[in-house]
Protein backbone atom coordinates (compact mmCIF):
# COMPACT_ATOMS: atom_id res chain seq x y z
CA UNK A 1 0.00 0.00 0.00
CA UNK A 2 1.26 3.45 -0.92
CA UNK A 3 0.79 6.40 1.45
CA UNK A 4 1.89 9.99 1.01
CA UNK A 5 1.35 12.35 3.95
CA UNK A 6 1.14 16.11 3.35
CA UNK A 7 0.88 18.65 6.14
CA UNK A 8 -1.92 21.08 5.27
CA UNK A 9 -1.52 23.32 8.31
CA UNK A 10 -0.53 23.06 11.96
CA UNK A 11 -3.50 20.85 12.73
CA UNK A 12 -4.35 18.87 9.60
CA UNK A 13 -2.69 16.25 7.41
CA UNK A 14 -3.74 14.97 3.99
CA UNK A 15 -3.08 11.32 3.22
CA UNK A 16 -2.94 10.20 -0.41
CA UNK A 17 -3.61 6.48 -0.17
CA UNK A 18 -3.36 3.82 -2.88
CA UNK A 19 -4.41 0.23 -2.26
CA UNK A 20 -2.74 -2.20 -4.72
CA UNK A 21 -4.62 -4.60 -6.98
CA UNK A 22 -3.47 -7.62 -4.97
CA UNK A 23 -5.35 -6.44 -1.88
CA UNK A 24 -8.34 -5.21 -3.90
CA UNK A 25 -8.65 -8.55 -5.74
CA UNK A 26 -8.55 -10.43 -2.46
CA UNK A 27 -11.32 -8.24 -1.07
CA UNK A 28 -13.40 -8.74 -4.23
CA UNK A 29 -13.05 -12.50 -3.77
CA UNK A 30 -14.29 -12.25 -0.19
CA UNK A 31 -17.20 -10.02 -1.18
CA UNK A 32 -18.32 -12.26 -4.06
CA UNK A 33 -18.08 -15.31 -1.81
CA UNK A 34 -20.38 -13.58 0.66
CA UNK A 35 -22.81 -12.42 -2.04
CA UNK A 36 -22.85 -15.87 -3.65
CA UNK A 37 -24.08 -17.57 -0.47
CA UNK A 38 -27.40 -15.70 -0.57
CA UNK A 39 -27.75 -14.62 -4.20
CA UNK A 40 -30.77 -16.06 -6.03
CA UNK A 41 -29.92 -16.29 -9.71
CA UNK A 42 -32.15 -18.20 -12.16
CA UNK A 43 -30.61 -21.54 -13.18
CA UNK A 44 -28.29 -21.78 -10.17
CA UNK A 45 -28.76 -23.08 -6.67
CA UNK A 46 -27.77 -20.66 -3.84
CA UNK A 47 -24.02 -20.65 -3.44
CA UNK A 48 -23.39 -22.35 -6.78
CA UNK A 49 -23.37 -19.44 -9.25
CA UNK A 50 -19.89 -18.90 -10.81
CA UNK A 51 -17.96 -15.68 -10.32
CA UNK A 52 -18.62 -14.29 -13.83
CA UNK A 53 -22.36 -14.69 -13.37
CA UNK A 54 -22.22 -12.98 -9.97
CA UNK A 55 -20.22 -10.15 -11.53
CA UNK A 56 -22.89 -9.71 -14.19
CA UNK A 57 -25.76 -9.56 -11.72
CA UNK A 58 -24.13 -8.00 -8.66
CA UNK A 59 -21.03 -6.21 -9.94
CA UNK A 60 -22.17 -2.78 -8.75
CA UNK A 61 -23.01 -4.04 -5.27
CA UNK A 62 -19.67 -5.86 -5.02
CA UNK A 63 -17.80 -2.71 -6.03
CA UNK A 64 -19.60 -0.66 -3.38
CA UNK A 65 -18.88 -3.28 -0.71
CA UNK A 66 -15.18 -3.46 -1.61
CA UNK A 67 -14.82 0.31 -1.39
CA UNK A 68 -16.83 0.48 1.84
CA UNK A 69 -14.66 -2.21 3.45
CA UNK A 70 -11.24 -1.22 2.15
CA UNK A 71 -11.30 2.53 2.85
CA UNK A 72 -11.49 2.21 6.68
CA UNK A 73 -8.90 -0.60 6.67
CA UNK A 74 -6.49 1.31 4.44
CA UNK A 75 -7.01 4.51 6.43
CA UNK A 76 -6.21 2.81 9.76
CA UNK A 77 -3.14 1.12 8.28
CA UNK A 78 -1.98 4.47 6.88
CA UNK A 79 -2.26 6.18 10.26
CA UNK A 80 -0.20 3.41 11.82
CA UNK A 81 2.38 3.46 9.03
CA UNK A 82 2.83 7.25 9.20
CA UNK A 83 2.59 7.30 13.02
CA UNK A 84 -0.24 9.83 12.91
CA UNK A 85 -2.52 10.30 15.91
CA UNK A 86 -5.93 11.42 14.63
CA UNK A 87 -8.41 13.20 16.87
CA UNK A 88 -11.43 13.13 14.58
CA UNK A 89 -12.94 11.14 11.73
CA UNK A 90 -11.33 11.95 8.35
CA UNK A 91 -12.78 13.76 5.37
CA UNK A 92 -12.65 11.24 2.50
CA UNK A 93 -12.56 12.46 -1.11
CA UNK A 94 -11.49 11.58 -4.66
CA UNK A 95 -12.32 7.90 -4.28
CA UNK A 96 -11.34 5.94 -7.42
CA UNK A 97 -11.37 2.24 -8.21
CA UNK A 98 -9.72 1.73 -11.59
CA UNK A 99 -7.91 -1.35 -12.90
CA UNK A 100 -8.58 -2.89 -9.48
CA UNK A 101 -6.48 -0.22 -7.77
CA UNK A 102 -8.27 1.79 -5.09
CA UNK A 103 -7.11 5.34 -4.36
CA UNK A 104 -8.52 8.11 -2.20
CA UNK A 105 -7.57 11.15 -0.14
CA UNK A 106 -8.15 11.48 3.60
CA UNK A 107 -7.85 14.81 5.40
CA UNK A 108 -7.58 14.33 9.14
CA UNK A 109 -7.21 16.56 12.16
CA UNK A 110 -4.18 15.40 14.14
CA UNK A 111 -3.17 15.46 17.76
CA UNK A 112 -0.79 18.39 18.36
CA UNK A 113 2.83 17.93 19.30
CA UNK A 114 3.07 18.83 22.98
CA UNK A 115 6.42 19.49 24.60
CA UNK A 116 5.85 19.16 28.33
CA UNK A 117 8.87 19.66 30.55
CA UNK A 118 9.85 20.69 34.07
CA UNK A 119 6.75 19.12 35.56
CA UNK A 120 8.54 17.09 38.21
CA UNK A 121 9.64 18.34 41.65
CA UNK A 122 7.57 21.50 41.42
CA UNK A 123 7.32 23.53 44.63
CA UNK A 124 3.93 23.61 46.30
CA UNK A 125 3.38 25.95 49.21
CA UNK A 126 0.95 24.66 51.80
CA UNK A 127 -0.27 25.87 55.18
CA UNK A 128 -0.32 23.71 58.30
CA UNK A 129 -3.93 22.80 58.94
CA UNK A 130 -5.44 23.60 62.32
CA UNK A 131 -8.99 23.65 63.64
CA UNK A 132 -9.71 26.35 66.21
CA UNK A 133 -12.04 26.11 69.19
CA UNK A 134 -14.16 28.88 67.65
CA UNK A 135 -14.65 26.84 64.47
CA UNK A 136 -15.76 23.83 66.51
CA UNK A 137 -18.17 25.98 68.54
CA UNK A 138 -19.60 27.49 65.36
CA UNK A 139 -20.17 24.02 63.89
CA UNK A 140 -21.86 22.89 67.14
CA UNK A 141 -24.11 25.96 67.15
CA UNK A 142 -25.09 25.35 63.52
CA UNK A 143 -25.91 21.76 64.45
CA UNK A 144 -27.97 22.96 67.42
CA UNK A 145 -29.93 25.41 65.26
CA UNK A 146 -30.53 22.79 62.57
CA UNK A 147 -32.09 20.48 65.19
CA UNK A 148 -33.80 23.35 67.07
CA UNK A 149 -32.14 22.19 70.30
CA UNK A 150 -31.77 24.29 73.45
CA UNK A 151 -28.52 23.15 74.88
CA UNK A 152 -25.58 20.99 73.53
CA UNK A 153 -25.68 18.32 76.25
CA UNK A 154 -25.20 14.57 76.70
CA UNK A 155 -28.75 13.88 75.58
CA UNK A 156 -28.23 15.83 72.36
CA UNK A 157 -24.91 14.04 71.76
CA UNK A 158 -26.52 10.61 72.18
CA UNK A 159 -29.35 11.64 69.87
CA UNK A 160 -26.73 12.53 67.26
CA UNK A 161 -25.06 9.11 67.54
CA UNK A 162 -22.30 9.91 70.04
CA UNK A 163 -21.78 8.69 73.60
CA UNK A 164 -20.66 12.06 74.98
CA UNK A 165 -20.41 15.73 74.06
CA UNK A 166 -16.62 15.44 73.97
CA UNK A 167 -16.84 12.55 71.50
CA UNK A 168 -19.11 14.67 69.31
CA UNK A 169 -16.70 17.62 69.53
CA UNK A 170 -13.79 15.36 68.54
CA UNK A 171 -15.75 14.00 65.57
CA UNK A 172 -16.63 17.52 64.40
CA UNK A 173 -12.97 18.54 64.74
CA UNK A 174 -11.93 15.61 62.53
CA UNK A 175 -14.58 16.51 59.95
CA UNK A 176 -13.44 20.12 59.82
CA UNK A 177 -9.80 19.02 59.52
CA UNK A 178 -10.54 16.65 56.62
CA UNK A 179 -12.61 19.32 54.89
CA UNK A 180 -9.78 21.85 55.18
CA UNK A 181 -7.28 19.23 54.01
CA UNK A 182 -9.38 18.43 50.94
CA UNK A 183 -9.87 22.11 50.15
CA UNK A 184 -6.15 22.79 50.39
CA UNK A 185 -5.32 19.76 48.26
CA UNK A 186 -7.77 20.96 45.61
CA UNK A 187 -6.20 24.44 45.51
CA UNK A 188 -2.67 22.98 45.40
CA UNK A 189 -3.76 20.78 42.51
CA UNK A 190 -5.18 23.81 40.69
CA UNK A 191 -1.96 25.79 41.27
CA UNK A 192 0.13 22.87 40.01
CA UNK A 193 -1.89 22.48 36.81
CA UNK A 194 -1.93 26.23 36.19
CA UNK A 195 1.86 26.39 36.41
CA UNK A 196 2.37 23.38 34.11
CA UNK A 197 -0.14 24.64 31.52
CA UNK A 198 1.46 28.10 31.50
CA UNK A 199 4.69 26.53 30.22
CA UNK A 200 3.01 24.76 27.29
CA UNK A 201 1.77 26.42 24.13
CA UNK A 202 0.15 24.49 21.28
CA UNK A 203 -2.81 24.63 18.91
CA UNK A 204 -5.80 22.89 20.48
CA UNK A 205 -7.74 20.84 17.88
CA UNK A 206 -11.00 22.72 17.16
CA UNK A 207 -12.99 19.48 16.88
CA UNK A 208 -12.06 18.49 20.44
CA UNK A 209 -13.04 21.92 21.74
CA UNK A 210 -16.35 21.72 19.88
CA UNK A 211 -17.08 18.24 21.20
CA UNK A 212 -16.37 19.25 24.81
CA UNK A 213 -18.33 22.48 24.39
CA UNK A 214 -21.38 20.53 23.24
CA UNK A 215 -21.10 18.30 26.31
CA UNK A 216 -20.82 21.28 28.68
CA UNK A 217 -23.76 23.07 27.05
CA UNK A 218 -25.87 19.91 27.30
CA UNK A 219 -25.00 19.52 31.01
CA UNK A 220 -25.83 23.19 31.66
CA UNK A 221 -29.18 22.88 29.87
CA UNK A 222 -30.06 19.78 31.91
CA UNK A 223 -29.29 21.68 35.12
CA UNK A 224 -31.59 24.53 34.07
CA UNK A 225 -34.38 22.07 33.30
CA UNK A 226 -33.94 20.38 36.68
CA UNK A 227 -34.28 23.79 38.33
CA UNK A 228 -37.66 24.19 36.69
CA UNK A 229 -36.86 26.42 33.71
CA UNK A 230 -39.21 25.93 30.75
CA UNK A 231 -37.93 23.97 27.74
CA UNK A 232 -38.41 26.95 25.39
CA UNK A 233 -36.48 29.26 27.71
CA UNK A 234 -33.63 26.76 28.02
CA UNK A 235 -33.46 26.41 24.22
CA UNK A 236 -33.25 30.19 23.83
CA UNK A 237 -30.15 30.25 26.05
CA UNK A 238 -28.10 27.85 23.92
CA UNK A 239 -26.03 30.48 22.08
CA UNK A 240 -25.43 32.37 25.31
CA UNK A 241 -24.24 29.16 27.00
CA UNK A 242 -21.91 28.34 24.10
CA UNK A 243 -20.24 31.74 24.36
CA UNK A 244 -20.02 31.53 28.14
CA UNK A 245 -18.67 27.96 28.28
CA UNK A 246 -16.20 28.03 25.36
CA UNK A 247 -13.21 29.19 27.49
CA UNK A 248 -13.92 26.38 29.96
CA UNK A 249 -14.09 23.84 27.11
CA UNK A 250 -10.74 25.06 25.76
CA UNK A 251 -9.16 24.89 29.21
CA UNK A 252 -10.44 21.38 29.88
CA UNK A 253 -9.25 20.04 26.51
CA UNK A 254 -5.81 21.60 26.93
CA UNK A 255 -5.51 20.16 30.43
CA UNK A 256 -6.54 16.70 29.26
CA UNK A 257 -4.07 16.68 26.35
CA UNK A 258 -1.17 17.83 28.56
CA UNK A 259 -1.94 15.27 31.26
CA UNK A 260 -2.25 12.56 28.62
CA UNK A 261 1.17 13.51 27.25
CA UNK A 262 2.69 13.28 30.74
CA UNK A 263 1.00 9.89 31.16
CA UNK A 264 2.75 8.63 28.02
CA UNK A 265 6.11 9.95 29.20
CA UNK A 266 5.74 8.34 32.63
CA UNK A 267 4.12 5.10 31.41
CA UNK A 268 0.94 5.79 33.36
CA UNK A 269 -1.96 3.68 31.99
CA UNK A 270 -4.24 5.65 29.69
CA UNK A 271 -7.88 5.00 30.56
CA UNK A 272 -10.87 6.89 31.96
CA UNK A 273 -8.85 7.60 35.12
CA UNK A 274 -5.78 8.94 33.32
CA UNK A 275 -6.14 12.58 34.40
CA UNK A 276 -6.53 11.79 38.09
CA UNK A 277 -3.70 9.27 37.95
CA UNK A 278 -1.33 11.85 36.47
CA UNK A 279 -2.38 14.48 39.01
CA UNK A 280 -1.67 12.06 41.86
CA UNK A 281 1.73 11.34 40.29
CA UNK A 282 2.54 15.07 40.00
CA UNK A 283 1.49 15.76 43.58
CA UNK A 284 3.64 12.87 44.74
CA UNK A 285 6.66 14.21 42.83
CA UNK A 286 6.23 17.80 44.01
CA UNK A 287 8.26 19.48 46.73
CA UNK A 288 5.91 20.49 49.54
CA UNK A 289 7.01 23.68 51.29
CA UNK A 290 5.23 24.88 54.43
CA UNK A 291 4.40 28.58 54.45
Amino acid sequence: MKVEAKKIDAGKVQLDIEVPAEIVNKKFAQVYESIGKDARIPGFRPGKAPRDVLEKHHGRLAREEVIKNLIPEAYRDSLEKEKISAVELPEISEVKLESNILSFKAVVEVRPEINVKDYRHMKLKYKKITVSTDEIEKALNNLKEAHKAQVIDERFARGSGYRTVEEMRAAIERQLFVQKENDQRYHLQEDLLKEILAKVNFRIPPSLIQRRLEELVYEAKMQLLRRGMAQEQVASKEEELKKELRPEAESQVKTFLVLEEIAKKENIPCDEHTSQGVIEFLLGEAQWVEE
